[in-house]
C-alpha cells in the first residue's frame, strides 16, 4: 500500500500531533508502508557491542540498570542453532538488563552470524528489537506467512532444554530486524554483573 507521506505540527497542549493546516501536500514523495509484523509488541532492544564490560558500564549509566545478568551462549549452551540454512557455530557473550524494554548488549565471538555480519558493514549499535512470544514455532509460522525468513535461531537454552530465539529479515522493510523470544522455563545459571557508580 502507497501512503503519502503527510506534514505534522504538534499542538501545544502536549496532547500529541494535529495536522498541518493549509499546507500544500502535493509535492510529498510516496512511501511503502512496511508490512505488519504480526507477532506481538516489543519488549527487547539489542544492541550489538564490541566490548561487553565496557558496554556494561556505558548503557548501566545512560539507562540506570544497576545490574545486568550475563551469559556466553554457545553450541554448548544452545544445543541446537542455524544460521541461515546452516548449522549454527555462532558464539557471543550477552548482558540482559532491565525492563520494558529489556535491554541486551551482544558482544559477537564466534561466527558466522547475523552478528558479525552487522559488525562487518562497520555497524555497531542497534540491531534488533525483541517480542516475547508464547511459541517460537506460531511466531515463525505468522512472520513467515507475512513474507519474513529466518536469518539465525537457536534453541534449548533453558535448563530443561526449552527456550528459543528466532531472528528475521525485517531490516529490509523496518530498518531493524526483528526477533522472537521463547522464555524457558527456567533459565540456567547466569553471571550477574552490576554497573559500577549507581
Amino acid at each position: 500500500m502507497n501512503v503519502t507521506i503527510t506534514s505534522r505540527e504538534f499542538s501545544g497542549d502536549g496532547n500529541g500531533a494535529t495536522p498541518a493546516a493549509g499546507k500544500d501536500l502535493r509535492g510529498l514523495p510516496e512511501v511503502q508502508s512496511a508490512a505488519p509484523v504480526p507477532i506481538g509488541s516489543v519488549g527487547q532492544v539489542g544492541i550489538l557491542v564490541p566490548d561487553l564490560d565496557e558496554a556494561i558500564e556505558l548503557y548501566g549509566r545512560a539507562f540506570g540498570i544497576e545490574e545486568w545478568l550475563c551469559y556466553r551462549y554457545d553450541q554448548e549452551f544452545m544445543p541446537w542453532s542455524r544460521f541461515g540454512a546452516e548449522e549454527g557455530a555462532f558464539a557471543m557473550h550477552i548482558a540482559m538488563g532491565g525492563s520494558n524494554p529489556q535491554i541486551e548488549l551482544i558482544q559477537p565471538l564466534a561466527g558466522p552470524s547475523i552478528y558479525h555480519e552487522f559488525t562487518e558493514q562497520g555497524r555497531t549499535g542497534l540491531h534488533h528489537l525483541g517480542v516475547f512470544v508464547d511459541s517460537l514455532d506460531a511466531a515463525i509460522t505468522l512472520m513467515e506467512a507475512s513474507g519474513y525468513r529466518v536469518t539465525q535461531t537457536a534453541r534449548g537454552y533453558g535448563q530443561g532444554g526449552d527456550g528459543g530465539f528466532a531472528y528475521f529479515d525485517t531490516d529490509r522493510d523496518l530498518g531493524v530486524v526483528v526477533e522472537a523470544i521463547e522464555i524457558p522455563v527456567s533459565r540456567r545459571p547466569g553471571t550477574v554483573r552490576r554497573t559500577g557508580g549507581i
